[in-house]
């Protein structure tokens, strides 16, 4: 069995939300307390945020951690090898 989340989409799915908060890298990057580089690097789907970055991302946004979690739940995938 094989698990997955499509990094790509969910960096996209963050970067969507702090366009639409109207919030640079820089300004979300320090509110949430991560470094603009390795948010960076979230958003183009070159890492995954542990459950901690993306804790702090959500407050850092005003949204709902379960919200956002429902939302990348549609990106994560099992398959049976």
């Amino acid at each position: 069995m094989e698990v997955w989340l499509d990094a790509q989409k969910v960096g996209s799915l963050i970067r969507s939300k702090r366009h639409k908060a109207g919030m640079t890298q820089e300004a979300l990057s320090g509110l949430a307390v991560i470094n603009r580089t390795h948010l960076s690097s979230i958003e183009r789907g070159k890492r995954l945020p542990i459950l901690d970055v993306l804790f702090r991302l959500c407050y850092a946004l005003n949204i709902d951690v379960c919200d956002m979690i429902n939302e990348i739940k549609q990106y994560f995938s099992i398959e049976t090898l």
